[in-house]
């Protein structure tokens, strides 16, 4: 029995260098883009596997430990930063709600919220390519909202692209176009998508 589990540690040991040297390859400028594509189509497939397994390399560490452990959002810069320690990881252009300027106080205002917040859930199908579910409203965002008796609103996502566009898709790339959501390419998001871990805290600033 033992030498089974010793056996089995190591195949996963293995398995996580993998994963760990696939997911250094994202972080690569210099990687090539089909290359970089490649990567994470790999990384969906392997992440969950060991995340499911909950296994370790036997010195009590994580076999899937995500690069990225926090995610800032800066509205006026139309960015999403992964960051790592403390320091910006990657970095991607993003498309905000319609009326991209101001919180996010009210339902059906168009507004993209700013505040601190988690992941909370993954929807692998939803109208766009995939899309990642942020936590709001917060409390602080559900008390303003009592203080006027309307509601704070909810469903805001990190997402893609729809997946059935209404307009073509020059409009998309360069037009803040969501209903208070964060939208990134496809292939953007399908990167944050495999280097973020569930309940990643989430920070929007103005």
């Amino acid at each position: 029995m033992a030498a089974t589990v010793n056996s089995t540690i190591r195949r996963f040991g293995a398995l996580h260098r993998i994963l760990s040297a696939l997911r250094a390859a994202t972080s690569e400028r210099s990687t090539p883009a089909c290359t970089r594509a490649l990567v994470i189509f790999i990384l969906l497939f392997l992440s969950p596997v060991l995340d499911a397994l909950g296994a370790s390399t036997g010195d009590g560490k994580p076999l899937s430990s995500p690069l990225a452990d926090s995610i800032l959002i800066i509205k006026s810069e139309h960015r999403l930063y992964l960051i790592r320690d403390g320091r910006p990881l990657r970095s991607y252009t993003v498309a905000l709600g319609l009326s991209p300027v101001g919180p996010k106080r009210q339902e059906y205002d168009f507004r993209t919220p700013e505040g601190r917040y988690i992941i909370d859930a993954r929807r692998p199908n939803s109208h766009y390519f995939r899309a990642l579910h942020v936590s709001y409203p917060n409390t602080e965002d559900r008390k303003q909202a009592a203080e006027r008796h309307v509601s704070a609103g909810g469903d805001i996502m990190i997402h893609g692209l729809p997946n059935v566009m209404q307009k073509p898709l020059s409009y998309y790339q360069t037009q803040d176009w969501t209903n208070g959501c964060i939208a990134l390419s496809n292939e953007d998001l399908l990167e944050v998508w495999a280097l973020v871990h569930d309940r990643i805290p989430v920070e929007i600033r103005p």
